[in-house]
């Protein structure tokens, strides 16, 4: 990255064609999109709650009527609430390019504004997404003319993509067999401790299952991941999966799937959860957990959970635009490919 500012017009010139395969890749998926009867919708960024995740960070403000009353909003993190109250409102086939804001962040794969791509399929699997999701990088890399994606010395060919379950990719590239951290559908963190030791994992005392899993999952196994292929991670542990539903044949793995292309996450998709109590205690167990870790916590949307408890069964994906841009120009980062980076 550089502290030259965007608008210098030699930086700029330098950006052009990065940009210019921008516009061209996102009218060419709105064209897909419209293709197979999708609608096009466009959600709010100010919301009551920005999301739930704990370790999610949002941006506040407050909204002040004319008699001075203020109250609390945050710009969302993902328009996933407010999409989902559509599906409850009787659509069908949508998708969303939003602005996003999730603060904190900042990096070569990281902003704290970026553009999400998001869409749901009423009545459809969530593998259909993983079509989707393919579909989605052989479009950019038709428009690139570059179908050998690389970062960070990983190489990846997107005409072919596959998927791996996280019991296969634990084992594969951590040697853990995940079941083993597992007693009846709850987590055994004595045992997840062992093995993250075992293999020479950071341990801390006061570190839980998750902290654990995602430290294996980001140190070990991501990296690997999306090399010579695009690859769909999928089945997470339901605890990791706050906002989708139980498999089928294994009620302790979710319909959950990540995208992945030379070790970066494209894409977060899920069967979604449609069980309004349930998503209720999954959030509230989201946020205590991030009160104990960050000393504060997000309010819930009450008329999101009303909205849940009527929507269709659907599956839906969200693909971080940016990204996909920025590997199939090969650029350096994601804010070479946004017109007007915040930072």
């Amino acid at each position: 990255m550089t502290s030259e500012p965007f608008w210098r017009p030699t930086r700029h010139a330098d950006r052009r064609p990065l940009l210019a395969a921008r516009g061209k890749i996102k009218s060419t998926i709105r064209l897909w999109f419209e293709a197979q009867g999708f609608t096009e919708v466009e959600t709010a960024a100010l919301q009551i709650s920005p999301g739930n995740e704990t370790h999610l960070h949002a941006f506040r403000t407050d909204f002040v009527t004319e008699a001075g009353a203020r109250s609390p909003y945050y710009l969302h993190t993902s328009p996933e609430f407010a999409m989902k109250k559509l599906l409850a409102a009787g659509e069908t086939k949508i998708f969303n390019f939003a602005p996003v804001y999730r603060n904190g962040e900042r990096g070569r794969l990281h902003a704290p504004e970026f553009t999400m791509l998001e869409w749901y399929r009423v009545g459809e699997p969530y593998t259909k997404l993983m079509e989707d999701c393919a579909n989605i990088a052989r479009i950019a890399a038709d428009v690139t003319g570059r179908w050998e994606w690389s970062w960070r010395e990983r190489a990846c060919d997107v005409r072919k993509w596959d998927w791996t379950t996280l019991h296969q990719a634990f084992f594969q590239f951590a040697t853990i067999q995940l079941d083993d951290t597992f007693e009846g559908g709850a987590v055994n963190l004595a045992a997840m401790k062992r093995e993250a030791e075992r293999i020479g994992i950071r341990v801390a005392e006061d570190d839980t299952w998750s902290d654990l899993f995602s430290r294996i999952l980001a140190e070990r196994i991501e990296p690997w991941l999306g090399s010579h292929r695009i690859e769909m991670l999928c089945e997470y542990p339901t605890h990791e999966a706050a906002l989708a539903r139980p498999t089928a044949h294994d009620p302790r793995v979710a319909e959950r799937f990540e995208m992945y292309v030379c070790g970066v996450e494209l894409a977060n998709a899920f069967g979604e959860l449609t069980d309004a109590g349930e998503q209720r205690r999954r959030f509230e167990a989201e946020m205590a957990e991030k009160e104990r870790i960050y000393g504060r916590r997000y309010p819930i949307d009450e008329d999101f959970l009303e909205a849940l408890a009527t929507m269709p069964a659907a599956s839906g994906c969200a693909l971080g635009f940016d990204r996909l841009v920025m590997l199939a120009t090969g650029a350096p980062d994601v804010a070479a490919v946004q017109w007007t980076p915040v930072m």
